[in-house]
């Protein structure tokens, strides 16, 4: 296990414990989340090492490197992922001029796949080599390791996409401040994110799925995402919300609970309803490239 010592948003080094959960999804360790005494960031500590990491990933249960239709939950996912996949390309085409993309754990493809069809020159990276074996497979679409972030040209992709993503990435800093640099001037991220000061965070603590530990290494709120971006040269345009995720999200949360999956949409509901107090339950952030 690794210790992270610095606050990944602020530096700073003060932390104190926050909540300690499972890994409910798949070894039902325990993990603790801590808080920054200096700016309230939030971040799993200690976490895997980076070549151990890839042992939490490996079940069906994950379901973005997985197209399981298993189960309730799996199946009300992938129903609502078709929809979804087709709003995420309508949101890139009305912010962006430019047609390279770059999808930054891109997982098995699918999103990629809609880009493409939709007039993107669309490649992905992910660490994952099952998950981009299903791709090439199955989307027919290109997805490297993660190593080839760092062989890209700069300035040679007008948009760039983490959906749920920025939250497992493990040298954050580094690999945005690359990112920044593969991004042409003005381009865009669109960066998805749960949102842990959503109203479904607060009903369910512990037992939240959106906090997912180990693989989410970092626990955003809205203020959080956009200092951190900030800092590395970016502009907050605007925040849009994934209303779905929070049925989904709930659902799963009433799974780990040990009750009945469906009373989540309940909770999801009220989610939705309260998000203009709480923010919603998962967030795109679309930055600007400045």
């Amino acid at each position: 296990m690794n210790t992270i010592e610095k606050c990944v948003v602020c530096g700073s080094t003060s932390h104190h414990p926050f909540l300690e959960l499972k890994d409910h999804m798949i070894t039902q360790e325990l993990f603790t989340i801590v808080e920054c005494e200096n700016c309230g960031f939030h971040f799993t500590n200690p976490i895997p090492s980076i070549d151990k990491i890839g042992h939490y990933y490996q079940s069906e249960e994950y379901i973005s490197h997985s197209s399981s239709r298993k189960g309730l939950i799996n199946w009300l996912y992938n129903v609502v992922r078709n929809r979804t996949l087709q709003q995420k390309v309508s949101w890139i085409n009305n912010a962006v001029h430019g047609k390279r993309l770059l999808d930054v754990g891109s997982g098995t493809g699918h999103f990629l796949r809609v880009a493409q069809k939709k007039g993107f020159e669309g490649y992905g990276i992910e660490p994952d080599d099952e998950a981009r074996r299903f791709a090439h497979k199955v989307n027919h679409v290109r997805s490297c390791d993660q190593a080839e972030l760092y062989s890209l040209e700069n300035n040679s992709v007008d948009v760039i996409t983490m959906w749920h993503v920025l939250e497992h990435i493990y040298d954050l800093r580094k690999d945005l401040a690359r990112m920044r640099e593969i991004l042409s001037p003005g381009g865009k991220m669109f960066v998805a994110v749960p949102n842990m000061n959503a109203y479904d965070a607060r009903y369910y603590e512990k037992f939240w799925a959106a906090y997912d530990v180990p693989r989410h290494l970092y626990h955003f709120r809205q203020q959080d995402i956009a200092k951190l971006f900030l800092d590395m040269g970016f502009q907050l345009e605007k925040v849009i919300p994934m209303k779905y995720d929070a049925f989904y999200v709930s659902m799963l949360s009433e799974k780990y609970k040990g009750r009945f999956s469906l009373f989540g949409g309940v909770i999801g509901f009220i989610s939705n309803i309260r998000a203009k107090k709480y923010g919603y339950s998962s967030q795109v952030y679309v930055f600007r490239n400045d």
